[in-house]
């Protein structure tokens, strides 16, 4: 006999909450006890339920600490300090068995120590000395005979350099990729994670144990950020960009996924805990307030289901039915508030709320502009100016309002090979491209870590260039010679789409930090349009196709999907900044020089099902 199930269609299951991507992303911060003493620039470890934090900086004079607290799950309570009070030393590791390594130690900084104490759950004891004495950048401790710390700060420059602790000596490792300090930290002495850093970096790199290799970045550059959990499991939360912020990242062995924010935005606080039941304690809540008491707690529930698409589900708790769908697919534009000039031919950088908008051509008359304005979510202001005014010119696209990097270009009519950092205040002209080029959107990364490919000289070309951060690097070319195109990505993960010669081409290729790799087409060919996101969840927006285009398309790290048209068809190389989740565009060409800002928001995963 037929079943009812079988006749009637298939069974609905009954959830109490929506489905989710992971069980971190229904993760959620909340209230925890407050520390006994406020202060900032800790070290810590444990976890949500047994922590501790030790030593810091309060202010206004940033007075260094040596005080010890315990955490037991709701409060604190003081234990034996500190033999060096110090600020920015290495984290502790577990409850009852820590470790502490170098440090600042007075006002002003450096000096730095090499001065390492162990901690056995009751006091703490002096022991051997890390080899370069310095406020470690990162440092993952399993206990007070295991440990590890690379990067850090004793004095210009920063350095890289990794030590290993066995309980009885320190040991020094091959280094970092890159030299930076105050980076979050996760995992254990064999298989780690450091992530961002100063100088503010979206750098990400992970230990085997042996030697560091560079992985995917952070999706926002930042420093003083914290971290928790384990080499493939793990967030990273508070810290600057700046200003300070609030964000939580999940790193799940591949890529990283925005999480719900802290309560409060903070900067070098105490971490502890895992990527599903963490802590933060205390920290500078602002660049005027040294140190707070406040503690917040992370859970992400085990009682989730897994997100999958097309899954159609009752929400309990809701009293919904419910399905889940591709989020970017349904995804609208919205109006946002006009550029102060219209303009073409410019470049961008930054966040849907926090955007930048950087040279480019104006007029009538035509003339090129060096100046730059700042985006604050719904009205534009004037901010610096370049040193050399230019149009047709790329920028580290995922850089930041107040870090980002800006290279090539045209000054009328020669192409130029001039780079410009911007700070959020002024440029400061730095090292030049090798091949001055202009038609050259195609930049990604950021302010340190950027790639430029593409462009024309007298004839279109394939150049790639990196850059370290100082200095242009040649590598591989593109397969396909090109201007006019568009990027998304980072320095060592980027794609490359759209274009000309021939007229318009749909062409698209994948770096992945050595080489080029031709992958799907988009579906509309074209040229003069802007790009933003990811490798793996990119925009191709607007450009020309014979006349202006309004095809919006993302991309999934496979192919290319058409979502939904732009209001106000536009090419002339209008720029892009954000996510594919939330994006924005501003300035190009429809039949004059255009000032529209245009906002992309993706729709939630999870659809309400509804009846007529």
């Amino acid at each position: 006999m037929s079943k009812y199930k079988e006749i009637k269609g298939f069974k609905v299951q009954t959830l109490a909450s929506d489905t989710a991507a992971s069980q971190q992303a229904g993760g959620t911060w909340a209230s925890g006890g407050n520390m006994n003493t406020a202060r900032g620039r800790t070290a810590g470890g444990g976890t949500q339920t047994a922590a501790i934090t030790t030593g810091g900086s309060a202010g206004p004079g940033y007075t260094r600490q040596a005080v010890t607290e315990q955490y037991n799950g709701s409060s604190w309570t003081e234990v034996g300090d500190l033999n060096t009070a110090r600020s920015l030393q290495g984290d502790c590791g577990p409850y009852t068995s820590a470790i502490v390594a170098g440090g600042v130690i007075s006002t002003p900084s450096p000096p730095v120590t090499a001065d390492v104490e162990s901690w056995n759950g009751s006091s703490w004891t002096e022991t051997t000395n890390i080899n370069t004495a310095r406020n470690p950048g990162g440092t993952v401790s399993e206990s007070n005979t295991a440990s590890l710390i690379f990067g850090g700060f004793a004095s210009p420059p920063r350095n890289a350099e990794t030590e290993l602790w066995n309980g009885t000596s320190w040991t020094e490792k091959n280094d970092m990729n890159q030299s930076k300090d105050e980076m979050a930290s996760a995992g254990t002495t064999t298989a780690a994670l450091g992530a961002g850093g100063t100088p503010l970096k979206a750098n990400v790199e992970l230990w085997d144990g042996t030697s560091w290799t560079e992985t995917t970045d952070l999706n926002t550059a930042k420093t003083g950020a914290v971290g928790a959990g384990t080499q493939t499991s793990a967030i990273v939360y508070g810290g600057s960009t700046p200003p300070y912020v609030a964000t939580t990242e999940f790193w799940n062995g591949s890529s990283w996924t925005e999480l719900a924010d802290l309560s409060t935005a903070r900067f070098l606080s105490s971490p502890a805990g895992s990527s599903v039941s963490a802590l933060m304690a205390g920290g500078d809540p602002s660049s005027t307030v040294i140190g707070t008491v406040a503690t917040e707690e992370w859970t992400a529930s085990s009682d989730f289901t897994q997100i999958n698409l097309g899954q159609v589900y009752y929400n309990s708790t809701a009293n919904a039915y419910k399905v889940t769908e591709q989020p970017i697919s349904g995804g609208t534009w919205a109006s946002g508030g006009a550029l102060s000039t219209a303009r073409t031919v410019l470049s961008g950088a930054g966040t849907q709320t926090a955007g930048l908008a950087v040279g480019g051509e104006q007029g009538p008359p035509s003339t090129y502009t060096g100046t730059a304005e700042e985006y604050n979510g719904s009205s534009w202001s004037n901010g610096g100016s370049m040193n050399t005014a230019r149009a047709q010119l790329a920028a580290s696209n995922a850089g930041l309002q107040t870090a980002s990097l800006h290279f090539g270009g045209r000054t009328a009519p020669a192409a130029v090979a001039n780079t410009e950092s911007y700070n959020g205040t002024s440029f400061t002209e730095v090292n030049d491209i090798n091949t001055a080029r202009r038609a050259v959107p195609g930049g990604t990364g950021t302010q340190t870590s950027a790639l430029m490919f593409a462009g024309y000289t007298t004839t279109a070309v394939g150049n790639t260039e990196s850059w370290d951060g100082t200095s242009w690097t040649e590598v591989n070319d593109l397969n396909t010679v090109r201007n006019q195109t568009a990027g998304a990505g980072t320095q060592t993960s980027s794609i490359c789409f759209g274009g000309s010669p021939p007229n318009y081409i749909a062409n698209n290729e994948s770096w992945d930090g050595t080489s080029w790799t031709e992958v799907n087409d988009l579906n509309t060919a074209r040229n003069d349009l802007a790009g933003y996101g990811t490798s793996t969840q990119g925009m191709a927006v607007g450009g020309s196709t014979g006349s202006v285009t309004a095809v919006t398309e993302s991309w999934n790290g496979t192919s290319w999907t058409e979502v939904n048209d732009l209001s106000t068809a536009r090419g002339g190389s209008l720029a892009g900044a954000g996510s594919a989740v939330s994006g924005v565009v501003f300035g190009g060409y429809t039949t004059a020089y255009s000032a529209l800002t245009e906002e992309f928001t993706a729709d939630s995963a999870v659809a309400t099902v509804t009846t007529s």
